[in-house]
């Protein structure tokens, strides 16, 4: 276990095989508490590794890291957790840890210790919707689900979990709280340890946009069988595998935490024009989006099977555009909006664009195209605006997994003090 310690120290995030190799040093370490076994296999037959601390209690609580490729702080946490389980056993419950949902997208998106934006980007990977385990059974049917998402499904029937928690991330903003269900006096420690730890409260996601909001930063999610208000995203959360723990009366938290701060997704002042910021943003969009699609035309995967994952990545990204553009210009755009409000869109729509370029970068760069140093060059502007507009700050990774590791403690801790 030293040498994740020495990872997390020295801001670099492990990778699914270094937190294989640590999870079976804890369970040769602790083998009457802790136990490591395979859940499932991925689709090019990676192992997808759960880590279980307890003594067999009644209650579980399921912790999944990974399920996004570019958010790789999940992993760490997990780790992290277990180890202060170890310590400091949680009463009443067994806790078990997957640690990389998705290791097969985890594989391409390579930037263990990024320095900067341009650096994360520039080996960056995220699956298009219905090769994400969590988002595909929103996306596809039944018979079509890939194995990551079966085998966490099929986690969530064994385990019955109390809770369940998704560790994300996020590129540049804030942190804030997605619940399947709303977890009573959660904003409290999870406001405090913000604070402490100097990391912004993003009071106004734009993945929960049109979400009730108990407390700063905390969202709870449309219930089951009433209209999908918010998010502009083709994915109803309500089919996601978030939802599945509702089956055995389980509830899920999704704790998300920022690689790069800023104040301004904390901001509450009213912003002067939320509609023309809004048609502003959706223009500017709408112009990126199109500069990376001509260049798109001329890329081509080959037998290439990264190549044809990026380029599949490229297009679903590039086709999620104009309906984004067109809510934000729509009937239902806000009259009246936070400044914070404004600022997590306007990043929103930075990272749309931006990653769809620097996925179909990796791919030109690759072919040796001659549209690849344009491109690059697009990309480092990109970055360089994006770090810039938002005065971006590194959170060291041991403040990320501090900040999750306090989170889902204390959801945990207020579960149970909520009776459920």
């Amino acid at each position: 276990m030293a040498f994740l310690v020495t990872l997390i120290r020295d801001m670099c995030y492990p990778t699914p095989h270094e937190l294989a190799l640590a999870a079976r040093a804890l369970a040769d370490e602790h083998p009457g508490t802790v136990r490591l076994r395979q859940a499932g296999t991925s689709r090019a037959g990676e192992p997808l590794w759960l880590l279980s601390v307890g003594a067999g209690h009644p209650r579980n609580v399921l912790v999944v890291a990974g399920a996004h490729a570019n958010e790789p702080v999940g992993g760490a946490t997990a780790l992290a957790l277990a180890r202060r389980l170890i310590r400091e056993p949680a009463d009443g419950a067994d806790w078990h840890f997957l640690l990389c949902a998705d290791p097969d997208g985890a594989a391409l998106h390579r930037t263990p210790r990024p320095y900067s934006l341009l650096d994360y980007h520039r080996n960056f990977f995220r699956p298009p919707g219905p090769e994400q385990p969590e988002w595909a059974p929103s996306l596809l049917a039944p018979d079509r689900l890939p194995p990551e998402t079966l085998a966490l499904t099929a986690l969530i029937d064994e385990l019955r979990p109390a809770l369940q928690v998704s560790l994300h991330g996020t590129d540049l903003g804030g942190s804030w709280i997605q619940l399947t269900r709303d977890i009573p006096g959660l904003a409290e420690p999870f406001g405090k340890s913000a604070a402490e730890l100097r990391i912004p409260v993003e009071t106004s996601a734009s993945d929960a946009s049109g979400w009730p909001s108990p407390g700063a930063g905390i969202f709870v999610m449309p219930e089951p069988g009433t209209p999908a208000a918010g998010a502009f995203h083709p994915e109803d959360t309500r089919l996601s595998t978030w939802y599945h723990a509702h089956r055995h009366a389980g509830t899920t938290a999704i704790v998300e935490v920022p690689m790069w701060a800023s104040d301004l997704v904390d901001d509450p002042a009213p912003h002067p024009d939320p509609r023309g910021a809004l048609r502003l943003l959706a223009g500017r969009l709408t112009a990126d989006a199109a500069r990376v699609a001509a260049l798109r035309e001329g890329a081509a995967a080959g037998t290439d099977p990264a190549a044809s994952a990026l380029l599949r990545a490229v297009d679903w990204t590039l086709a999620l555009i104009p309906r984004i553009t067109a809510e934000w210009t729509g009937a239902q755009a806000p009259a009246e909006a936070t400044a914070a409000y404004i600022g997590s869109i306007d990043a929103f729509g930075r990272r749309l664009s931006l990653r769809a370029a620097a996925m179909l970068l990796r791919v030109l760069r690759a072919q040796g195209h001659p549209a690849a140093p344009a491109l690059d060059r697009l990309v480092t502007g990109w970055c360089e605006q994006f770090a810039a507009r938002f005065q971006a700050r590194w959170v060291p990774v041991a403040t990320q997994v501090e900040h999750q590791s306090r989170v889902v403690l204390a959801a945990y801790e207020r579960l149970v003090a909520a009776g459920r």
